[in-house]
């Protein structure tokens, strides 16, 4: 059966209207994949930008560290030849012995400090140290330490020496800390407390994407 003239006429409007509707829907197609390409292009500068950020911060913290190291080097390697053997038996609580008596503020808890440091176990086998080589590596703040070290350095002052020597139940307990620290070791820790350097703020993500 033949169509009328206003079947054909609605066939040709519904023709039309799905063909608007299919470019339409090309074109934003189109649009949102050139947006994302912008938003890829602004996500890539943002982050080489950051990259940046954080390789100039590593500067700086690098060059803070070899400043210091010139500083401090000389006097604290000196301390190396405290290393040796002990008997872990021996080790029943938490004590110290000062080797220099700094002249700087005394620290109690809460105080702000940095430190440079050796540690070892029984066997006189050192499982960390600020020593590299030739120079010290950037010193630790005196923050967040095990607890034997957080009581021990108690009263002892900025610019001093002080050995200490930690039970296991104030040091790693029954975990222990890899192959070097087995459970229940007590440790011994020379430990040199500093001032705590001009503080390097981290790069902020967040200033590069407003």
């Amino acid at each position: 059966m033949a169509t009328s003239k206003a079947q054909r006429i609605g066939i040709w409007v519904i023709a039309v209207v799905m063909a608007v509707g299919t470019i339409g829907s090309f074109f934003v197609i189109i649009l949102a994949n050139d947006n994302a390409k912008v938003d890829q292009d602004i996500a890539l500068q943002q982050q080489e930008k950051y990259n940046e950020m954080v390789k100039e911060y590593q500067s700086k913290v690098d060059a803070q560290a070899a400043k210091l190291s010139e500083q401090y080097y000389a006097e604290f390697a000196g301390y190396a030849g405290q290393v040796a053997a002990f008997n872990k038996a021996d080790v029943k609580e938490l004590s110290s012995e000062d080797l220099k008596i700094g002249d700087g503020e005394e620290i109690k808890d809460g105080t702000k400090y940095s430190a440079y440091y050796i540690g070892w176990n029984p066997d006189g086998k050192i499982f960390d140290q600020s020593i590299d080589g030739d120079k010290l590596k950037a010193p630790i703040l005196g923050e967040g330490l095990i607890e034997g070290w957080t009581q021990g350095v108690v009263g002892m002052k900025i610019g001093g020496v002080r050995v200490l020597t930690i039970p296991s139940d104030l040091a790693y307990k029954e975990a222990g800390s890899g192959d070097m620290i087995p459970p229940n070791t007590p440790l011994k820790f020379v430990v040199f407390a500093i001032p705590t350097p001009e503080e390097i703020p981290l790069p902020d993500f967040s200033t590069i994407t407003k």
